[in-house]
């Protein structure tokens, strides 16, 4: 098999969705979870594939997208557009549901309506990613070099640190990032905030 990591192209969109939806439960598939398919790939891969495009990169197996890496070089500045460009279409389409309703759908359509909101005590590091990868693309060095392209982009833009949050029960997603030279920086409801400054 062979891999190649490249520049998102815009007919990656639907496989990216795809790709988050199938990693989405704390790394493991979580297609079963949801009856709408979309939901996750609405806040953790739209809006930096469309907003972005030049920080999300594809990794590719015989030609094939099997990961991603992707995010912003400004969180506030995303959060704005964010709300003036992305979500109000997606909180038409998906009223909120009933109070009750615990579903990982009706979760996530929570999450579109609150909307992302940067992580105050993270200001000191502006930019922050996500990134996935299908079990066939794991455990290869595909992940570190992903983040490594991320990071050397960030670079050349002058951005000076970058964040991201993961899932206090994902326990191989935080061996990882600390493997990587990201360190806890934060301590939130459910997750860690881990950070890498850039310029030194």
């Amino acid at each position: 098999m062979h891999f190649v990591i490249r520049p998102y192209h815009p007919s990656d969109f639907c496989a990216l969705y795809r790709i988050c939806l199938q990693t989405g439960d704390s790394g493991k598939d979580a297609t079963h979870l949801f009856r709408d398919p979309e939901l996750l790939g609405h806040i953790y891969v739209g809006p930096y594939a469309v907003a972005e495009p030049d920080l999300c990169f594809t990794l590719t197996a015989d030609g094939a997208p099997c990961g991603y890496v992707l995010g912003t070089r400004d969180s506030q500045v995303f959060a704005e557009w964010c709300e003036r460009e992305w979500f109000p279409v997606l909180r038409a389409r998906y009223p909120l549901p009933a109070p009750g309703d615990h579903s990982p759908d009706a979760e996530a359509i929570r999450g579109i309506h609150r909307g992302y909101q940067p992580e105050p005590a993270l200001v000191d590091y502006p930019a922050h990613l996500h990134i996935d990868l299908l079990p066939h693309a794991q455990g290869q060095g595909w992940g570190r070099r992903m983040i490594e392209t991320f990071l050397e982009r960030l670079r050349t833009l002058g951005v000076p640190a970058v964040h991201l949050g993961v899932g206090r029960r994902n326990a191989r997603a935080i061996h990882f990032y600390e493997r990587v030279g990201f360190q806890r920086i934060f301590e939130g409801d459910g997750w860690i905030g881990f950070g890498m400054k850039l310029n030194g």
